[in-house]
């Protein structure tokens, strides 16, 4: 009887080692992870870029969406747009002012199922200092996974779209034609990779 009870406790802890518990913490895997943008240039083509550096946590429950919480950082000063003097530009405080504001944050507020593997998250972004709620449209979480090296691993995209000037980037150049150097709106995508932390009971 022993015997078997200790086969028994022996697989529930394989178990609960395979699969993670239904509410857990996960850490956003920089090395995996990044922000993209693309913004309107001179208004006939668009301009891309990264940021190389995202990092924060993500809680949620899959079985109650509501549970949801994620705060996500991104490092401004990992800006790429593959032209140096552009990116110089970028970090100025023509754009992003790095030196006053090194990072651009975000943290969730609610979520809202959208369709299957899709919800809406709305939060608070904060860039340049300033803050004002976002609404991302998220892909995911995809199924976890277990790495060769023991970790867990999930997945997730979001995509949004803000207006710069509620963000006091308001620097621009005027065209001979009248039209904008650069266009207002920005579309964001973050593409997030996930490792478990810790399991929740």
């Amino acid at each position: 009887m022993k015997n078997l009870m200790g086969k028994g406790l022996l697989a529930l802890l394989q178990m609960a080692i395979a699969v993670p518990l239904t509410a857990a913490t996960w850490e956003i895997d920089s090395a995996h992870s990044s922000a993209h943008f693309s913004v309107r240039h001179m208004m006939v083509s668009n301009v891309r870029g990264d940021f190389g550096k995202v990092t924060g946590t993500i809680e949620f429950d899959e079985e109650n969406l509501s549970t949801l919480q994620v705060e996500a950082t991104i490092d401004a000063s990992t800006i790429d747009t593959r032209e140096p003097d552009r990116d110089e530009h970028l970090r100025s405080a023509d754009f992003l002012d790095v030196e006053n504001h090194p990072t651009l944050t975000f943290r969730s507020k609610r979520a809202e199922p959208k369709d299957k593997n899709r919800f809406l998250l709305a939060g608070d972004l904060t860039l340049r200092g300033i803050t004002r709620e976002v609404v991302l449209d998220v892909e995911g979480p995809t199924p976890s996974i277990k790495d060769p090296w023991g970790n867990v691993r999930s997945g997730a995209s979001a995509t949004t779209r803000i207006n710069r000037q509620d963000f006091g980037l308001k620097w621009n150049g005027v065209l001979e034609t009248g039209g904008a150097l650069v266009g207002d709106e920005v579309s964001i995508t973050l593409d997030l990779e996930m490792i478990l932390a810790t399991p929740k009971s």
